[in-house]
């Protein structure tokens, strides 16, 4: 996935986090997941996209917009042979970009994978981004559990962000 930020907090008062978004044909979805406190949305530019909400896939297109509410579990794929552009928007802005510019930087450097970890290093990484920013996504208890104690090793080894 590629993103570019079009108006971030700063820009809008804390009000929303709006980025351009790219992904390849064929890409895997994050894990499901949920935002306690923001709706999570998904404006299609250009091709299809496939968001699940509440269990349910449905395949988006240009012109469509699927959004996840506050406290709604969902992910997204494009399981399609053409990329998909599209505006994802989090309202309100939070502490989302510096989770993404963070995410960014570990799957850049490859130091974390695209969804689900493929090593104990890409694990420990996944582990302290969560750990650096506990609003952007809610996690269980035993999550969090081991995503501290990942974080903790991650140090001990002089791992970081």
């Amino acid at each position: 996935m590629y993103w570019e930020i079009v108006r971030n907090g700063e820009d809008t008062d804390g009000e929303v986090l709006e980025a351009n978004s790219w992904l390849g044909p064929h890409s895997p979805s994050p894990p499901v997941h949920v935002h306690d406190n923001a709706e999570d949305s998904f404006e299609i530019v250009e091709g299809r996209l496939d968001v699940k909400l509440d269990g349910t896939w449905r395949t988006y297109g240009p012109g469509e917009r699927a959004a996840a509410a506050p406290g709604h579990r969902h992910t997204l794929r494009n399981t399609h042979d053409e990329p998909v552009r599209f505006i994802n928007r989090h309202r309100p802005a939070a502490d989302y970009e510096a989770f993404f510019r963070d995410m960014a930087s570990l799957t850049s450097t490859r130091k974390m994978g695209a969804g689900t970890p493929h090593g104990p290093r890409q694990a420990i990484y996944a582990a302290m981004l969560f750990q650096a920013h506990p609003t952007a996504i809610r996690t269980s208890r035993l999550q969090r559990f081991a995503f501290a104690s990942l974080s903790g090793l991650g140090r001990m080894l002089g791992m970081s962000l």
